[in-house]
């Protein structure tokens, strides 16, 4: 089955955007971070490397700087119209990586993402039921998790090559800084 790009977009449809390659992951979190943010019981996170999302519209996002419980803070990317969130970035080499908000993906695209792992359920609403999620097979955390014991090993290896990508880019970045300062 080969893969077709997934679309998305914020309410007013200023910002559009694809997914070129399969999702790293989608994620469930249930903390109480994420209930804030998202103004709901949890957020669904699709996970990509950065290098296979891109915004299709000519109008960009704004993006926030929000704190996270890890003390990294994220970046949440924000139509300049409705003010939808539609992607964070996080700090460290997660910054490699791009979270897609999946409720933003247009109705084709959000049937086919599904959440594949539950995390931070011990501050989940108490009417969200998971029981039907972990006998589909679905994992079930209280915390956080072990990436290497949830993921599959192609998106781990995938997410291996992305970091490692990200930090010679960085480097690059950083080299031509200093030579532009003369340092």
């Amino acid at each position: 089955m080969s893969f077709q790009p997934l679309n998305g977009h914020c309410t007013c449809k200023a910002i559009t955007y694809t997914i070129t390659a399969p999702p790293l992951i989608t994620v469930a979190c249930h903390c109480s971070w994420c209930q804030r943010e998202s103004g709901s019981a949890f957020v669904l996170n699709t996970q990509i490397e950065n290098f296979n999302f891109a915004i299709t519209s000519t109008a960009q996002p704004f993006f926030v700087k929000a704190p996270s419980p890890s003390g990294g803070g994220q970046d949440i990317a924000r139509c300049p119209n409705c003010y939808v969130a539609l992607f964070s970035h996080y700090g460290g080499n997660e910054r490699a990586t791009t979270f897609v908000k999946a409720g933003t993906l247009d109705e084709a695209s959000r049937r086919l993402v599904r959440p594949e792992i539950h995390i931070f359920t011990s501050t989940k609403a108490e009417w969200v039921d998971l029981e039907a999620e972990a006998k589909r097979g679905v994992p079930v955390f209280e915390g956080f998790y072990e990436l290497d014991k949830v993921w599959n090993k192609e998106s781990l290896q995938r997410r291996e090559d992305n970091i490692k990508r990200f930090l010679e880019e960085e480097a690059k970045k950083e080299l031509k800084r200093n030579n532009a300062n003369g340092q």
